[in-house]
């Protein structure tokens, strides 16, 4: 299911193949002028984990044949048995897509990349209007950050060497060095002799995923012509190019595809917070249909998103990069949706329909869900599915957080009032729990596995006083919560009588309504001063139960606008059903001399009779 119409053409000839697939090295051409651009991570060292997993025979024989040893069966068959499922039973529709996020963009631009794909986490409108900007140069800053070839941030790491060192073979390469190759590969480049799975067929002997000869049961997906012009406007060749010397000889893990659809994806979600858990969740999606087409499987997904994760952090914490290239970049990009779309980006994205995706028709994976999203709560959910693809536990579980330096300023933008630290803390509430493959905690390189960056960008987080943050919800739209509410004349009041309340810390001349629960009552409104404070009274409910209640202040969307309700004790009214013993009248006035701000005249606290 898409928020863009999908038309898959049937019976296409395919004439040509495009000559211009790139194998996780991205033709990045820019100029070393930033820290930035040489001080890289070492995606060997932070995929290190995978040793665990699977020892290649290249330091013994100084190639990268693809051949080695299995040293944790489990995991890999594991790694086999959801790919096997999730090619076998992705929908005809994702198949297409998986093609579609399989293409890096030609020479002369007549095709796309991820960057163009990924943009379908902006929603029907914002995506159509992404795609013009780029085609029609009015968005070249937003261009030159975000392209997967050349985009100094779209393109900023290489995965090649990764690759040639843990050396393992793509899914659908046979597990028997006398298979015979399908018409259309490089009979030479990728010949089953010397390129195969042979070191994984006994894992694969009969599993229910795996063949007679040792392989893995993957389907291949044909190759297509996309001619939606959703991306392009010319019809343009898609092909997984299973039988390409790049693809069959190429190390699986990590997923060069997946790298640059996260470094894109990543981008895009920080230029525009105010839809980054979709953009996530659809980076989280291309990387998926890697799997779709048999060409890689979980585990690289994992590896790519961590390469990619690392790779922006290293972005935003460059401040001459951030400084000159992305925030010029997101000004520009905002500027440009808010004039085409004729509104506030608020407005345009809640008029817009939200990306959504139903990858397997329903089906869920094994030991898991069938993926479905359909909003930004599912959204967030699918992401944190794909972080782990329901593996077991390889390591240690219940270690305390473990955020890799930097990975903060990938907040920047969905939190820009917060620290450092608290933007740190968002993300160690946010995180994963330890152990699961890939994971890295208590190391130098902290835990970029365990990173959820859709959770965290959806997050309602509650500042307080002492400068606190505490992650209250995610899922929902980021927000920040510093609002305090106090009872001056105490917590305790019968029903029927007037309760005094004071808050600080709310949005300047914002206004709020004052709610009473377990049944959510408005007993009243209030709305804040310059300095963001508000004094008065509410009267409670004659008939309001007796016992433990909450008073809290919604804003105007629906949302809580303080660190914590207000808990109240409700007794009993006077047996001669008293009126009350505030001031009665609910008018709110505020009392400078006291050092509360003072709500401004007219506005009023209306006594709410039961």
């Amino acid at each position: 299911m898409r928020t863009t119409a999908r038309a898959v053409a049937k019976g296409v000839t395919v004439a040509a193949v495009a000559t211009s697939l790139v194998i996780g090295t991205p033709l990045v051409a820019n100029a070393a002028t930033y820290p930035s651009d040489s001080a890289k991570p070492d995606l060997v060292s932070l995929l290190s984990g995978y040793n665990g997993y699977w020892q290649p025979t290249t330091a013994a024989n100084g190639k990268h044949d693809l051949h080695g040893t299995v040293v944790d069966p489990a995991t890999l068959a594991r790694n086999d048995q959801l790919t096997s499922w999730i090619n076998q039973h992705a929908t005809a529709e994702q198949r297409f897509t998986a093609l579609q996020d399989a293409e890096y963009n030609t020479a002369d631009g007549s095709a796309y990349d991820q960057s163009f794909t990924v943009s379908q986490g902006l929603g029907s409108t914002l995506e159509q209007l992404f795609v013009q900007g780029r085609r029609s140069g009015a968005l070249p800053l937003t261009e030159a950050l975000v392209n997967s070839s050349t985009g100094t941030s779209g393109a900023s790491v290489s995965t090649s060497t990764a690759k040639n060192t843990f050396s393992y073979p793509r899914p659908y390469l046979p597990g028997s060095t006398t298979a015979t190759l399908p018409a259309g590969d490089d009979q030479t480049g990728c010949a089953p002799a010397t390129v195969n799975a042979s070191s994984l067929a006994a894992n694969r002997t009969g599993k229910a995923w795996g063949t007679a000869d040792g392989s893995l049961a993957v389907t291949r997906v044909p190759a297509q012509t996309d001619r939606t012009h959703e991306f392009s406007p010319n019809d343009v060749v898609l092909d997984a190019g299973y039988g390409t010397v790049g693809i069959c000889t190429g190390g699986s893990f990590p997923s060069g595809h997946t790298t640059t659809a996260y470094e894109a994806g990543i981008t895009l979600a920080t230029l525009v917070p105010e839809l980054a858990p979709e953009v996530l969740a659809r980076a989280s999606e291309a990387g998926n249909d890697r799997i779709v087409l048999g060409v890689h499987y979980p585990l690289d997904i994992m590896g790519g998103r961590i390469d990619g994760e690392a790779a922006l952090a290293a972005r935003w914490s460059d401040t001459k990069y951030r400084t000159e290239v992305l925030e010029p970049a997101r000004k520009e990009l905002v500027g440009y949706l808010e004039a085409k779309c004729g509104d506030t980006l608020a407005h345009c994205i809640a008029a817009e329909q939200r990306y959504q995706d139903d990858p397997y028709g329903g089906q869920a994976i094994p030991g898991g869900t069938a993926q479905v999203v359909t909003d930004r709560a599912s959204a967030t959910a699918v992401y944190r599915e794909r972080m782990t693809y329901g593996f077991a536990r390889t390591g240690t579980a219940g270690l305390a957080p473990s955020v890799p330096t930097g990975a903060d300023n990938l907040l920047l933008t969905t939190f820009p009032t917060l620290t450092d630290a608290q933007r740190t803390a968002v993300l160690a509430q946010t995180e994963i729990g330890s152990g699961y493959p890939l994971d890295q905690s208590g190391t130098a390189n902290g835990s970029w596995e365990r990173l959820d960056l859709a959770a965290a960008t959806s997050a309602t987080v509650a500042v307080a006083a002492d400068g606190t943050a505490t992650v209250v919800s995610t899922g929902g739209q980021a927000r920040v919560v510093s609002g305090v509410l106090t009872a001056p004349r105490g917590t305790t009041v019968q029903a029927g009588s007037d309760l005094a309340l004071a808050a600080t810390g709310l949005t300047p001349g914002a206004g709020y309504q004052v709610v009473l629960h377990s049944d959510p009552t408005v007993v009243g409104t209030v709305t804040a001063d310059a300095t963001g404070s508000a004094v008065g009274s509410v009267t409670i409910p004659a008939g309001t139960s007796v016992g433990a209640h909450t008073v809290d202040l919604l804003d105007a969307s629906g949302a809580s606008a303080v660190v914590a309700p207000l808990a109240i004790t409700v007794t009993a009214a006077p047996a001669t059903g008293g009126t009350g013993t505030g001031a009665g009248t609910g008018t709110s006035t505020g009392s400078g001399a006291a050092g509360v701000g003072t709500v401004p005249v007219g506005v009023h606290l209306p006594v709410v009779s039961g």
